[in-house]
């Protein structure tokens, strides 16, 4: 299978944003994640919309996700909204302010909701990645997402196994973030996550242990995967 890479940017303001969704663009992405936490106003979302062929996914993260919107929660899910009636493709909200009215309204909206959930402290057993995958497909989400944090390479095993495992119930994507998470950012596609992430060069990751697009490209070249 060729692997799914998802850029995501970290824009300032809405020209910023276009500037680097067309350099996304010429790196040849599958998606462009958008994180709208650094935008003041989300009114004029639909000219990033009209921008690109490539699918857009809408995230706002507060500083407890180690994102930077300092808002509301309320606040939070109308700028998703916005997002949603721009025109964006996707809407990843998160597992524990989700709920079915919200997931209900994108849907209707003809957003795929992305329903994730984020372990910044440390790797999760596999009965317990499977108890969050369960609330996320019982939520009705488009995409189910888990993403745990390694503290030593060992730990990206269990998650490829887990992806390998699960990904035929789901369009499921799953990885490890942190330095020592690298290897299953890169590997997830592979053993059947829908997509993975990347920054569009260094000095631009918005995770920790995030490779470059081109990095990435140029690793799966080697390991055939195309």
């Amino acid at each position: 299978m060729t692997p799914r890479i998802c850029v995501s940017i970290l824009p300032r303001n809405i020209p910023d944003a276009l500037t680097l969704i067309k350099k996304v663009e010429e790196a040849k992405a599958d998606l462009i994640e958008v994180r709208l936490d650094c935008l003041g106003a989300t009114t004029k979302l639909k000219e990033l919309v009209q921008s690109t062929k490539i699918p857009l996914i809408a995230t706002d993260k507060l500083a407890s996700e180690t994102g930077f919107f300092s808002g509301t929660e309320a606040e939070r899910q109308q700028r998703l909204l916005n997002a949603a009636e721009s025109g964006f493709e996707y809407v990843d909200i998160d597992l524990s302010s989700s709920n079915s009215q919200e997931i209900s309204k994108l849907k209707q909206l003809g957003v795929k909701p992305i329903v994730s959930c984020h372990k910044f402290d440390g790797p999760l057993s596999h009965s317990a990645m499977e108890r969050v995958l369960k609330q996320e497909i019982a939520t009705d989400a488009s995409v189910c997402k888990i993403v745990i944090k390694a503290k030593k390479i060992e730990d990206n095993l269990p998650v490829l196994n887990f992806v390998g495992f699960h990904s035929a119930k789901t369009k499921l994507v799953c990885f490890c973030m942190g330095e020592a998470g690298r290897v299953s950012r890169l590997l997830s596609p592979m053993f059947g996550a829908f997509f993975t992430f990347a920054s569009l060069e260094q000095g631009s990751e918005t995770a920790s242990g995030q490779m470059t697009i081109g990095e990435m490209r140029a690793l799966y070249d080697i390991l055939g995967a195309k």
